[in-house]
């Protein structure tokens, strides 16, 4: 069948219509289905890794791991191992209650405690990955809190003191966070704030409520980590799951043009994507796209971030309007990343000199006195390899920050230690364990200062990472390419 046939039906959803205009006279050339597919694919990819995500943490019955049941908050209670593959880019600074809902058919009900003067978040985002709410410390204080989390198309009266919080899609994933030390004490403490976060529908509000059972599904592949997952899928599954889900979430107003271009290859929000149906040759030449984004992505972690010091900085996170390239990045690297009011998160995968990391070397950060990232909240270096997991080592410690009880110099200054072998029992609070082998260096800041100096307007940068011993070479990559 051609491509024009399967553009004659204009698609009706959220405010966009696919319109006649998508038809194509003739058939496109191989060239025009690739662009365009190679397009939808970046678009689609957080959409898609959203979905393979959710499926991973929700299958099964009951709180357990690091997954919950539909509609459930899983909390945390220690800090992510070097074993946690569902996500990239883990955090061991906060425990994270995290649940996932689904509110097409009603709204769900966020209750939290008060957090008396801890510092968390609660950021809400919506299937492809925009933080559309974030109740936390910083916006709406640590009093006790109720909140609606309704759907797009929800329309109704909510109980006496409860605020609405609308979602742009039918899928919300709450990725709540809640800062720690780490300490039995200070876990002990958290877990009786953890224990009083509260997630209901808004039909049982106020009522007694027993959350029903999850449901197992034994063809959910819940040991390959969610992105290889996705980097493998073939392209006629990826574009019919990626139409699927656009019906109950759908694209926003501004996503207009792309929506009409994806029209003309039969991707169409809520219709089904059959690539057997299309034109072979256009069939054929569309099975190469999923590689051509992937090296899209890897292109634009090369170029997109402000570079300085030999950190790579992104300050468009969370909220990402037309930019899909950098959301798909953002996905790939750090699912879950919040606004840049809240976080940022310099990456470095090469020391001051532009050289690899490798563990067969030995590296120091200097911070000079006074220059420790500004931040209101907490600040951290974390340690990952090189796909963003954590890495293992012999102390479990994958962070460097002040809760280390970090030694500083004499003349007041700070150095973080970044190697495979102890520094020494007497440096030991500040070393970064490293692998034997390539890895990368994450800065988290959050709650970044506003003012000067601040990250977010440039008045201050994180220092260089220096080699203090030459040994051993190789080549870091970003391993988001397809898995063969």
């Amino acid at each position: 069948m051609k491509v024009q046939t399967l553009l004659c039906t204009a698609a009706l959803f959220g405010g966009l219509v696919v319109s006649a205009a998508a038809q194509q006279s003739s058939p496109l050339t191989k060239e025009e289905a690739v662009a365009i597919g190679k397009e939808a694919y970046v678009f689609g990819y957080s959409l898609i890794t959203m979905e393979m995500t959710r499926r991973v943490m929700t299958n099964t019955e009951a709180p357990e791991g690091n997954h919950a049941p539909m509609g459930q908050f899983h909390n945390a209670r220690t800090y992510p191992t070097a074993s946690f593959r569902d996500v990239t880019a883990p955090n061991a600074d906060t425990l994270y209650s995290t649940a996932w809902i689904d509110v097409s058919e009603e709204p769900y009900v966020l209750s939290l405690p008060d957090e008396e003067g801890r510092y968390y978040l609660m950021p809400m985002l919506d299937a492809w990955t925009t933080v559309f709410q974030v109740p936390g410390k910083r916006t709406t204080g640590t009093g006790a809190q109720t909140y609606a989390i309704t759907g797009p198309n929800w329309k109704g009266t909510l109980p006496e003191g409860v605020v609405e919080y609308k979602s742009p899609t039918a899928i919300v994933w709450i990725l709540g966070r809640t800062y720690c030390t780490g300490t039995p004490e200070d876990y002990k403490a958290v877990h009786a704030i953890q224990d009083k976060y509260a997630l209901v529908p808004l039909s049982a509000y106020g009522k007694p409520y027993t959350p029903p059972k999850g449901k197992v599904d034994p063809q959910i592949d819940m040991k390959t980590p969610v992105r290889d997952q996705v980097d493998k899928m073939e392209i006629g599954a990826y574009f019919n799951l990626m139409a699927s889900l656009m019906k109950n979430n759908p694209p926003t107003k501004e996503d207009a043009p792309i929506v009409e271009r994806m029209a003309k290859i039969g991707v169409v929000p809520g219709q089904t994507f059959d690539i057997s149906k299309l034109d072979p040759a256009t069939a054929q030449a569309l099975a190469a796209v999923p590689k051509a984004g992937i090296e899209a992505m890897v292109a634009e972690f090369k170029t997109s971030p402000k570079k300085v010091n030999g950190w790579e900085i992104l300050t468009k996170t969370g909220i990402y309007g037309t930019d899909y390239l950098n959301r798909a990045l953002v996905t790939a690297v750090g699912l879950g990343a919040n606004r840049p009011q809240d976080a940022i998160y310099p990456t470095s995968i090469a020391d001051a000199d532009g050289q690899p990391y490798m563990g067969t070397s030995n590296y120091v950060i200097h911070f000079d006195k006074g220059q420790t990232p500004p931040a209101d909240a907490f600040w951290s270096v974390t340690m990952y390899d090189s796909q963003f997991f954590f890495v293992s080592n012999p102390l479990n410690k994958y962070t460097v920050s002040p809760r280390n009880d970090l030694k500083h110099n004499a003349d007041g200054s700070l150095d973080i230690y970044v190697q495979h072998q102890s520094p020494g029992a007497e440096k030991e609070a500040n070393w970064l364990p490293a692998p034997a082998s390539k890895f990368i260096l994450m800065l988290r800041m959050y709650w970044p200062k506003e003012k000067d100096p601040s990250i977010l307007d440039g008045s201050w940068n994180p220092p260089g990472v220096h080699k203090t011993q030459v040994g051993g070479s190789g080549n870091i990559k970003i391993k988001i390419r397809r898995s063969k």
